[in-house]
């Protein structure tokens, strides 16, 4: 079996390019590339996880609302066009345009950064967001279009996207009784909501938010799909539920998408509840029972939970 830096230079040479260093390793491994480019990002995908159909659709997509003026990271050809190829060990490899700047912060650690600054910059997601929303709807997806969908059965039907997160083997009994009436409660919230449903990012971690000044690029869009839109929004204020200023953060962030979309502070805050329950599901499969960060996912799912559901 190729090792995955070996896998990494054979698929950087098919762009005639070089790999520099392992820059994340979560669902995909993704490569710092040079080439005659200059930079990009090489993706070696999770086997099993997106099918060729469906990350030809998200490289589609992107590479619309890149033409379209919307600050994301651009699908990059291979020396011979094409944007998708399948290498040693079942492994799918793309590669997308680089993105300057750093992210918005660190899943875990509260920010840094002054809080004026990060105030301005939420509202600048707020606005990327919208616009991310509003061009998605105004592209003619092609026949073969295909994506997961986020809504009441991905989030919190029988069998939702990322597992059964009520199961959750490392939840007390207490835990998964909370975390299963949660999902009930969620699942009569959506059977009437009204909101706007179409193509979402859906990961909107702070470290796929990238800072370059004062302006916002959004990157990964490796779980993106179809979804309640105003998820994206609760997904980015996941990582900032332990912050002192949580309560501006989130107006900030609902005030620069309100300025083109609907948004209201409640509907967000229950899609941050419904991604805190889908994280802990995304555990199940991928870390092992023990691991510390199963503990941490259904604390902060079952301590949201007691705050927002009666």
């Amino acid at each position: 079996m190729m090792k995955i830096g070996q896998a990494a230079e054979a698929a950087a040479a098919l762009w005639g390019g070089k790999t520099r260093g392992l820059l994340s390793h979560r669902e995909n491994a993704v490569f710092e590339m040079a080439g005659p480019f200059g930079r990009a990002a090489l993706r070696l995908h999770r086997p099993g996880y997106q099918t060729a159909a469906t990350i030809r659709s998200e490289l589609w997509w992107t590479a619309a609302l890149a033409k379209a003026g919307v600050p994301v990271a651009a699908p990059l050809p291979t020396q011979s066009g094409q944007l998708l190829v399948q290498i040693a060990d079942n492994l799918i490899a793309t590669a997308v345009c680089w993105v300057e700047g750093h992210p918005l912060g660190v899943t875990g650690k509260l920010f840094a950064a002054p809080l004026p600054e990060l105030l301005d910059l939420h509202v600048a997601l707020g606005r990327v967001l919208a616009q991310l929303h509003r061009q998605s709807d105004a592209l003619q997806l092609p026949p073969d279009f295909a994506r997961h969908r986020w809504d009441a059965d991905g989030l919190v039907g029988a069998t939702p996207l990322w597992g059964r997160y009520w199961d959750h083997p490392a939840a007390t009994p207490d835990e998964r009784d909370i975390l299963l009436r949660t999902r009930d409660a969620l699942r009569e919230w959506l059977s009437g909501y009204v909101g706007d449903f179409g193509l979402i990012h859906a990961d909107m971690l702070r470290e796929n938010v990238f800072v370059n000044g004062r302006s916002v690029s959004l990157i990964d869009f490796d779980d993106a799909g179809f979804g309640y839109r105003l998820y994206d929004l609760g997904t980015a204020m996941l990582g900032n539920l332990a912050e002192p200023a949580y309560p501006d953060l989130l107006a900030a962030l609902v005030s620069g998408y309100a300025e083109t979309r609907p948004a209201d502070s409640r509907s967000v805050e229950l899609f941050t509840l419904a991604r805190a329950c889908a994280s802990v599901g995304w555990t199940m499969p991928r870390v092992p029972p023990t691991a510390p960060v199963n503990r941490s996912h259904i604390q902060r799912a079952t301590n949201l939970a007691r705050r927002l559901i009666p």
